[in-house]
């Protein structure tokens, strides 16, 4: 329990102080102010700890199907391994996304590079759709999916609403069984994610890496910021 100040005097709230003590007083609070400046500086630039590390060429390597990025090919690779029917990977694109893309990706600074990590079947369906509406057009229609997760994701039936959410996109639902059908696409989205575990140890959604530095979960604007200071321009 904190203990209430006593007064010097009866009836005296305030204690005075000699010309001497108030400088001394003055200096004492800069000093601390300083500190406390210093500190939350130091805690604002402090980057999240990685989880592993790993050989940034071999990352980068290319894979199975073309690669899914923005961004200006010279800036740094930033990685996210990431799966459709995980909501923090939905959480993150929606309110992480936009403000990471115009920050760094819309500067030139960063190059991100999106890479489909299936733990699931219905992940891989998802992603083998997203492909067939066209590589150049795969990682757009990952953010719809992200947008829409709620209403295919966790239903007990997802094929119909899944290619109901795609209907944006152009595809029909007989399309869209034909496109699933499309072994070498599946066996491409395994081999990515049999190369992920192997390579970078993903256990799970989201993983970046950047720098060669793995990070496991969801990363906030700041954690960015943070990691990736040192790094661009």
């Amino acid at each position: 329990m904190s203990r209430a100040f006593a007064p010097s005097e009866p009836g005296s709230f305030f204690v005075t102080a000699s010309p001497s003590s108030s400088f001394v007083l003055r200096a004492a609070a800069a000093a601390f102010a300083i500190a406390v400046s210093f500190a939350g500086a130091a805690q604002a630039q402090t980057a999240p700890k990685p989880d592993g590390t790993v050989d940034m060429a071999t990352v980068l390597q290319p894979g199975p199907l073309p690669e899914l990025s923005i961004g200006d090919p010279k800036g740094v690779p930033v990685v996210e391994y990431g799966s459709l029917t995980c909501p923090h990977c939905a959480v993150f694109d929606r309110n992480v996304m936009p403000a990471f893309k115009a920050a760094y990706v819309d500067t030139g600074k960063v190059r991100f590079i999106f890479r489909e990590f299936s733990r699931n079947p219905l992940d891989a369906a998802a992603f083998v759709l997203a492909r067939c509406v066209g590589d150049d057009k795969a990682l757009a229609t990952i953010e719809l999916l992200f947008s829409q997760q709620d209403k295919w994701a966790f239903v007990d039936n997802p094929l119909d609403p899944l290619i109901a959410a795609l209907r944006p996109t152009g595809m029909t639902h007989d399309r869209a069984i034909e496109c699933l059908k499309d072994q070498s696409k599946a066996d491409a989205m395994q081999k990515i994610v049999q190369t992920a575990v192997s390579t970078v140890k993903v256990s799970g959604t989201p993983t970046f890496v950047i720098d060669g530095k793995v990070y496991g979960g969801e990363l906030a604007l700041k954690d960015f910021d943070a990691i990736l200071k040192p790094l661009v321009k």
